[in-house]
């Protein structure tokens, strides 16, 4: 049988889409019902005033991690997410609540992993993967994981396949399950699958958010040579991204957030933009080699560098102004030369 060019152009984008289709399904904006907190203007981030019950459906486990993989592999599944949590973390009860409170990612979370508790602020002695014992603090603290719920992704050999800092919406948190699920962990980044069918779904302002705060170009953000004065902001952003939107509109509105932004350094960047750019270790590059380099899967991303630029923290999960704030006197105060960790230095404010 001859296949002309025009037959092979045709099978060429039927496979190209029947690839993509199940990406785009985890795109697929939500209804109304399903509204989740990077949309929601009225969302408040402080504690709860009553503590998370977890799902009857986590594991039971004694915390031996191996021998929870070594169990979740025999029974078919692709491995283990370890669930970094706090009784009181309002992002927490977003992931509970709004991701897996859906039939759909439920049935494939527990179709495909075992799904273990580690409390952050937790006593319990956990053993890790390599063999050591830790408080279930110690482990949280040893994996950076900085904001709660943080999630591992863990799969044969106790290799981390994906790691994910913070709460994630639904549409993001479905994609990274198929993503390991899927083993295309095996092929590219998560960041480089994500933007391939974010592109097809996005919405918003077709232009970047203004800010009184943000730096001109050129982007001479060099301080490898010469320390500046002031730590500094690097906000990755891009057009069409309702999550950048909300950001601004919140957040980054706030007279409060907005005392303590202008004791900083702060710059935008379209993460999709080819803007050159001299980066804080005095790397020429521009916006989207800097961007792919980083890894960022999550738009808007805010990156803190110190005044050797040195990054600091960086927060790529949806944040509100309790969680912004926190950290903004994370970097302000300079207590992160002493914590190195933002965890630590919560879990020390709180004695």
């Amino acid at each position: 049988m001859i296949t002309t060019a025009r037959q092979t152009t045709s099978l060429l984008h039927r496979n190209v889409m029947l690839w993509l289709l199940p990406l785009f399904i985890c795109l697929l904006p939500l209804s109304p019902a399903l509204a989740n907190i990077d949309t929601d203007d009225n969302f408040d981030d402080s504690p709860l005033k009553e503590n998370l019950v977890l799902p009857d459906w986590f594991k039971v486990s004694f915390l031996e991690l191996q021998d929870d993989l070594d169990e979740a592999l025999k029974a078919g599944k692709r491995g283990l997410i370890i669930y970094f949590g706090q009784k009181r973390c309002p992002y927490c009860k977003a992931q509970l609540e709004n991701n897996w409170g859906q039939r759909d990612i439920l049935a494939y979370t527990q179709a495909h992993f075992d799904v273990i508790a580690i409390d952050i602020r937790g006593q319990k002695t956990v053993t890790g993967f390599d063999g050591k014992d830790y408080t279930e603090k110690q482990f949280a603290i040893k994996n950076n994981t900085n904001f709660t719920p943080s999630l591992l992704f863990i799969v044969a050999g106790g290799k981390t396949a994906l790691k994910l800092r913070g709460y994630r919406p639904p549409y993001q948190f479905r994609a990274a399950l198929e993503y390991v699920a899927d083993r295309h962990y095996k092929k590219e980044p998560f960041n480089i699958y994500m933007a391939r069918a974010e592109t097809a779904f996005s919405y918003g302002k077709d232009t970047l958010n203004s800010h009184p705060f943000f730096l001109p170009p050129p982007y001479a953000l060099d301080r490898s040579h010469i320390p500046a004065k002031r730590p500094l902001l690097v906000a990755f952003e891009r057009r069409n991204c309702h999550a950048c939107d909300v950001l601004h509109a919140g957040p980054l509105s706030d007279p409060r957030i907005n005392n303590l932004l202008e004791r900083l350094d702060m710059v935008q960047l379209d993460m999709r933009a080819d803007t050159p750019v001299l980066t804080p270790g005095g790397e020429k590059t521009t916006a989207r080699k800097w961007s792919n380099a980083l890894q960022l899967d999550y738009a808007p991303t805010l990156i803190f560098y110190d005044q050797k630029g040195r990054e600091i923290i960086r927060i790529d999960s949806v944040v509100w102004f309790y969680r912004l704030q926190n950290v903004l006197n994370y970097v302000l105060s300079g207590d992160y030369r002493r914590f190195p960790t933002f965890q630590a230095w919560r879990q020390q404010q709180r004695r």
